[in-house]
């Protein structure tokens, strides 16, 4: 009996709250929007059968008399038929004439890509643009009078608002989640140029692409990714906020690709020890770890350990925020930046370049210098590079890390190998110079080492102690 009254009284508070309407009612959100949702598939031609699919024959060269043995004698597998379609993704309607919006990864390895309507009809889809850089991409169909969505202006969003999803997840077309906005404005890695949409909305595999409503039926934002460490949903998904979409989007419809700013520096997060480090009060803004010879930076006379406070007038406050900025800013625009130099705040002007299309960096290795035992404070065997490594390197001067001591610098994250470019506000040219400026450090105070490692260069930093090791 006490059960049965349990029972009843939840299912009467349930009803009495979304009575009362405490509890949103999606319903009818959904069926007035929902029309403007399709479902993306598509096929990967692979035709032909390649030597390495010949079993029990791998690295055996074509001219090898042995070849044409196992060729005749062992018989190949199968070529592989035209995949069937699988469904990877979703997409929203932007425009009645057939103009859709999804993410880049969803599309960008297809040879054939088909649509499918809310009313069941499918269209074959013509690729306009895709940028990775922001995982967006515009297709398009040849239809007309089709439903679109309306967008709305993520800006708005507050956090604990509700929000929902229509998606076509594992294949299940136009089906819907509901959440709440965790948290706006997230970075996420190798995703600078977007300030996430934090949700717990129930993303999987199939919603990509999808849009996220708010509760007037405003499209905020594309599904894009989701955090897990299965594969699965975990309450942590990430949306692109339209915004960001749109402005991709219409330079995709007009040029097939995006045109972004760059000043060339490479930048990492300005933390409590390096603000101390450089003398600056607060943890804000971007440190330059590098500069890109003659790139705009370079030009406009911004150096390595120069904090970026300000661009185009518009406040760095972490270093997430300056990628976004510079690439919203338009290509051959001369505009100011705020940096932090010296103890002091100095203002330069830049002309802002372009990022290229399709940016690659090259793999550059580097052969060990001249070993010296002789170990630090840090417990660190330096060697000065040598010319052959600084050309190698594209650097002036610089410290080899040649061996090292279970240390401070050791659990600080210094490995053997890297190149030590700077300490603190000075470049290092020379191990009598480096042990010098970190012999001139008290115990207690924060250091900040400029390391180079392959093609990363960051800065490290580390609070020295009286147990270091002293010369």
């Amino acid at each position: 009996m006490l059960r049965f009254l349990i029972i009843s009284l939840l299912l009467y508070t349930s009803s009495t709250l979304a009575q009362t309407g405490q509890l949103p009612d999606f319903a009818g959100l959904v069926e007035k929007h929902g029309a403007a949702v399709v479902n993306i598939s598509a096929v990967q031609n692979s035709n032909t059968v390649s030597n390495q699919m010949l079993p029990e024959m791998p690295g055996i060269p074509e001219n090898s008399p042995f070849y044409d043995f196992f060729k005749r004698h062992m018989q190949p597998f199968p070529a592989p038929r035209k995949s069937e379609p699988k469904s990877l993704g979703s997409g929203f309607i932007i425009s009645s004439d057939g103009y859709i919006l999804t993410n880049a990864h969803v599309i960008e390895t297809a040879d054939e890509i088909t649509v499918k309507l809310n009313d069941k009809r499918e269209f074959a889809a013509e690729v306009i643009g895709t940028d990775r850089k922001t995982d967006i991409a515009l297709i398009k169909i040849n239809a007309s009078d089709l439903p679109k969505v309306t967008q709305g202006n993520p800006e708005n969003l507050k956090v604990g608002e509700w929000v929902v999803a229509i998606g076509s997840p594992f294949g299940f077309e136009h089906s819907v989640t509901a959440g709440i906005v965790s948290a706006k404005g997230r970075s996420l890695a190798q995703e600078s140029y977007v300030p996430f949409i934090q949700t717990d909305v129930a993303i999987n595999p199939g919603n990509s692409g999808g849009p996220l409503f708010n509760m007037r039926g405003e499209v905020v934002g594309i599904n894009s990714q989701i955090y897990s460490r299965t594969g699965g949903f975990m309450g942590l998904s990430f949306a692109i906020p339209i915004n960001v979409a749109t402005e991709i989007a219409n330079q995709l419809k007009v040029s097939g690709k995006v045109s972004r700013g760059r000043i060339g520096v490479m930048i990492q997060e300005v933390t409590k020890e390096l603000a101390e480090s450089f003398g600056l009060s607060d943890s804000t803004g971007a440190l330059v770890v590098s500069v890109e010879k003659g790139g705009p930076a370079d030009q406009a006379g911004i150096k390595p350990r120069d904090i970026i406070l300000k661009f185009d007038e518009k406040e760095v406050a972490t270093s997430a925020d300056l990628p976004r900025i510079v690439g919203n800013t338009k290509p051959k625009s001369k505009v100011s930046i705020e940096v932090w130099r010296d103890g002091t705040v100095k203002t330069v002007k830049v002309e802002v370049g372009e990022t290229p299309s399709d940016e690659t960096a090259e793999n550059r290795k580097h052969k060990p210098g001249k070993k010296q035992n002789a170990s630090n404070r840090l417990g660190l065997a330096l060697s000065e590079i040598t010319e052959e490594q600084q050309k190698q390197l594209e650097i002036i001067s610089g410290l080899l890390v040649e061996d090292m001591q279970t240390g401070i610098a050791s659990r600080s994250g210094i490995r053997i190998g890297d190149i030590i470019l700077g300490l603190n506000s000075k470049d290092v040219k020379t191990v009598e110079q480096f042990n010098e400026l970190l012999n001139q450090v008290k115990s207690g105070k924060n250091i900040a080492l400029l390391v180079k490692r392959g093609d990363v260069t960051t800065f490290i930093t580390m609070k020295l102690s009286d147990d270091d090791k002293k010369e």
